[in-house]
């Protein structure tokens, strides 16, 4: 048998608002872009020079290809800035201690950033 008490509590967890779904879709939206990265990159990036390519003299190409490169800038950055308002609202969102803290954003946004900066290395050093 319920006590009499339990009718008059008052459900205060409210069900996802506009803010939780904006979160989540930043964060598919900033890891599809990030793969979408990964695929630019590699034909963006230069060839590799293999032995078989030596031996039958067969060119590659030793640089960066710059129409593709500025579009990866875009798509990083996007990625990025996606996953650090995604953060962001987590981190205004969450009440509680023991809400999830969204670690795979963290190091989304670290991998950007680290892939930015070899990209930058290596386009303006032409390493």
């Amino acid at each position: 048998m319920k006590p009499a008490q339990s009718k008059s509590i008052k459900e205060r967890r409210k069900s996802a608002d506009f803010w939780f779904y904006l979160a989540k879709t930043l964060t598919i939206i900033s890891w599809l872009m990030f793969l979408f990265a990964l695929v630019m990159s590699f034909y963006a990036a230069p060839e590799k020079s293999y032995g078989v390519t030596r031996y039958y003299d067969i060119g590659i190409r030793r640089f960066w290809l710059t129409p593709l490169t500025g579009y990866l800038y875009i798509v990083i950055w996007s990625s990025a800035a996606g996953s650090y308002a995604s953060q962001l609202i987590n981190k205004y969102r969450n009440r509680r201690g023991s809400d999830n803290s969204q670690y795979h954003l963290h190091f989304l946004l670290a991998m950007n950033l680290t892939w930015m900066a070899v990209i930058l290395q290596h386009v303006l050093y032409k390493v």
